[in-house]
Formats: C-alpha cells, sequence, structure tokens
C-alpha cells in the first residue's frame, strides 16, 4: 500500500504545539513553508511518505531516519577537522559514516545520499531537523554563500563549546548535594532499620515506660525490621519507578520548568535563557542573517512569556525601530545587554556587541552558582545532621531519664 503526505508537529507563536498535514511535498520543503508561517518545527513524521511494503526503507531508496541519539557537537567537530584536512564534503561525510553505528550511521548516510543527489548541505540538513537545528542550518547555509564551510562550522562549534561549559557546571554543582542527600538518607534508614530495633530490645527488657517520642521511633524501627524485605522491595521498587520518569524527557521537561519557577531560581533561569538568545543571535548575524530573520530563528531557547515578547520586539525592528529600545521596551535586555547593543548599533558590530553581552552573563552564572553552591553544601550537611542527631537522641532518651532516676 502506497501513501502520500507528511506530518510536522509545530509550535506556535503562544507555545502551542499541533500536527500539520503536507501533501505532495518534502520535509525540507514542508520546514520552510512551516517557518515561513511562523511556525517552530518540532518533529517531523515521515510515515505519510511514500513507502513500498518495507517500514525500514523509503520510495526514494534513503533509509527512513529516527529520532534517535545523535551528537552534533561531535560530528560538527570531526567535521571540521576532516574539512580542514583537505577532505571534500562528500568524502568527509563518507569517512564519518564508515565510523558511525546505528542511528547516527543511519542518519549520515540521508545525509551522503542526498549530497549525491545535487541537493545543497543546508537543505539536506534541514530534512533532519530533529538532529539538526536551525542555527546550525542557518550557518551551513550562509556557508554556501561564502564558500567557507570549515570556518562556519567553527563559529558553531566555539558557540556550542561555550553552552556546554556552563551546562556542565550547573550539573557538576549539583552532583555533590545529591550525594549528600543519598548517604544521609541511607545513614538515616540504617540507624531506622538495624540500630533502633536492637535498642528497642534492651528497653523492652527493662520494663520500663519510654517517652512518646522514643516510643514512637522504636516502633517504626520495629515495623521497619520485621517487614525488612517488604520495605527493601518498596524502596527499590520505587527508586526503579523514579529512575524510569527521569529516563523520559517529557518526565524531566516538566520537572525541570518547575523548578525553574521557584521564587530564587526564575530570574536566573530566564537570565540563562537571554545569555543563549545573545549567543545564537551572534552566531546568526556573524553567518549574515538579517536580525529579525534570526530573531524568529532562535525564539525556541527563550520561555514562553519572552517568545511573546521577542515577537512584539521583532515587530518593532521591522518596523525600522532600535534594537536596544525594541529589547528594554519587551524586557528581551538587561542593563548590560543595553548599553552593548546601543555600542554594536553605533560601529556596526552588533554581532559582537550580542556575544560579548552572552559572555558577561555567563560569566555572572557562574559566578552565582559557585556562592549558591558554597552555601547549599553546609545548608545541606546541617540538616541531614540535625535528622541523624535527632534519631540518636531519641534512642538515648530514655537512658538519660535512666541515669537521672538513678541519681
Amino acid at each position: 500500500m502506497t501513501a502520500m503526505g507528511l506530518r510536522l508537529r509545530v509550535q506556535e507563536r503562544n507555545g502551542q504545539s499541533r500536527w500539520v498535514h503536507f501533501a505532495g511535498t518534502d520535509a525540507a520543503s514542508a520546514t520552510r513553508q512551516a517557518r515561513r508561517e511562523g511556525l517552530r518545527v518540532l518533529e517531523i513524521d515521515s510515515t505519510g511518505v511514500p513507502i513500498d511494503g518495507n517500514a525500514g526503507s523509503r520510495a526514494d531508496g534513503r533509509p527512513a531516519v529516527g529520532s534517535g541519539r545523535f551528537d552534533l557537537l561531535l560530528f560538527s567537530q570531526e567535521l571540521h577537522s576532516l574539512l580542514q584536512a583537505g577532505l571534500n564534503l562528500g568524502e568527509a561525510l563518507g569517512t564519518l559514516m564508515e565510523k558511525s553505528q546505528g542511528a547516527t550511521r543511519t542518519l549520515l548516510a540521508a545525509v551522503h545520499a542526498g549530497l549525491r543527489q545535487g541537493k545543497n548541505f543546508s537543505d539536506v540538513l534541514e530534512a533532519h531537523s530533529i538532529q539538526f537545528p536551525p542555527v546550525f542550518v542557518a550557518t551551513v547555509r550562509s556557508s554556501e554563500r561564502t564558500g567557507n564551510l570549515p570556518e562556519a562550522i567553527e563559529r558553531y562549534v566555539a558557540y556550542q563549546l561555550q553552552f556546554d561549559a556552563l551546562r556542565k557546571k550547573l550539573v557538576a554543582a549539583a552532583i555533590y548535594p545529591a550525594l549528600l542527600i543519598a548517604v544521609g538518607c541511607f545513614v538515616t534508614l540504617f540507624l531506622l532499620g538495624y540500630v533502633v530495633p536492637r535498642f528497642a530490645a534492651v528497653y523492652e527488657s527493662s520494663g520500663r515506660e519510654m517517652p512518646w517520642a522514643s516510643g514512637l521511633l522504636l516502633g517504626l524501627g520495629h515495623l521497619i525490621d520485621r517487614h525488612a524485605v517488604i520495605v527493601l522491595s518498596l524502596l527499590a521498587g520505587a527508586f526503579a519507578a523514579v529512575v524510569w520518569q527521569f529516563r523520559q524527557p517529557s518526565t524531566r521537561q516538566r520537572l525541570l520548568e518547575r523548578l525553574l519557577r521557584l521564587p530564587g531560581l526564575a530570574p536566573r533561569a530566564d537570565l540563562f535563557r537571554l545569555s543563549r538568545f545573545y549567543r545564537a543571535l551572534s552566531l546568526l548575524l556573524s553567518a549574515g542573517i538579517a536580525l529579525p530573520r534570526a530573531m524568529g530563528m532562535v525564539d525556541g531557547l527563550l520561555g514562553a512569556g519572552q517568545r511573546s515578547s521577542l515577537a512584539g520586539a521583532r515587530e518593532r525592528i521591522e518596523q525600522g525601530g532600535s534594537v536596544s529600545q525594541a529589547l528594554v521596551q519587551f524586557g528581551l535586555a538587561t542593563p548590560v545587554a543595553k548599553s552593548l547593543v546601543q555600542v554594536g548599533e553605533r560601529s556596526g558590530q552588533l554581532s559582537t556587541m550580542f556575544e560579548r553581552a552572552a559572555r558577561f552573563h555567563d560569566e555572572e552564572m557562574a559566578r552565582w552558582i559557585d556562592a549558591t553552591t558554597k552555601l547549599l553544601e553546609p545548608v545541606l550537611m546541617l540538616l541531614i545532621g540535625l535528622v541523624i542527631g535527632l534519631v540518636v537522641v531519641l534512642m538515648y532518651m530514655p537512658i538519660f531519664e535512666l541515669a537521672g532516676s538513678l541519681q
């Protein structure tokens, strides 16, 4: 059975997503049409592309490419190295395809096949917009006009490395607090499940009445000790469920969004998004993309509220307004970014000023992460110490009372 058509899952300016059907067109043309209508392409469903009975191949002879894991930064670095070494684009892609496996090999085979058909490199990449974001595609497309693909890829690698450096700093800052919490929970569970029941046996043999708080603690310890297998099974199941949930991108996204709405984190999250937005604008402006179009291409880097503000700022700039004033009016410029953009407008170096604004805010974010981590670690240690200390005090409270009565 042969079916015709293509479905794209797109995101509107208000942040809502929906499926759009395109008949009689390819993925690249459908993606361009969607972007002209102000939609952001999130996913391409190629099940409607002509298929001749084989679920793993398409009618044009190219393999169906899924959205498997693909390291774009590694691909860009390796492609840049091969191009700098003197290989042409087809030879470089063929080399990378031979060394790859799984979904990456399938993706590169599809890209290589598109080049052999005479298509532009940027059009081939745009057909796989899940793996190649609009910023990367626009950078490559600009190089097709200048003829300097290695330099364009090098700019993208620098852009991505700067973002990854800050992201790794965030992850590293979260590791130690997570370990502290895990160790504290393990020690508390060990005290409740092993140490407390032993103390309970001693107190019960003495026949003395215990304080209600100590009795409650000892009863909890008895309960854990008598049903150790059930408790361990429940804990293991809960841990497996949490791990499974965290492996789901939608769950991680919802959790991250709720976390970033906390009063202390929301302003920093907005600043982090603005920093990425400035850096992406700098990259696209360096590639020769007009500012209003560049702003539309990177709106996905901002939050939902910021995207609606960006639409207004973009409209004001298209009407001939000042870039710095438009960004300030719609809340998309910090005082530092405003001053730098004003200098860029006067000197004609808007790309450089956006990059400097992003670098300034990245350094500010790094300092905030260091200060927060230094404050959070002792606070967590204090809380864990209080919990463990409370358990120990409740265990020894009957002994203290016994010693007091003997005196």
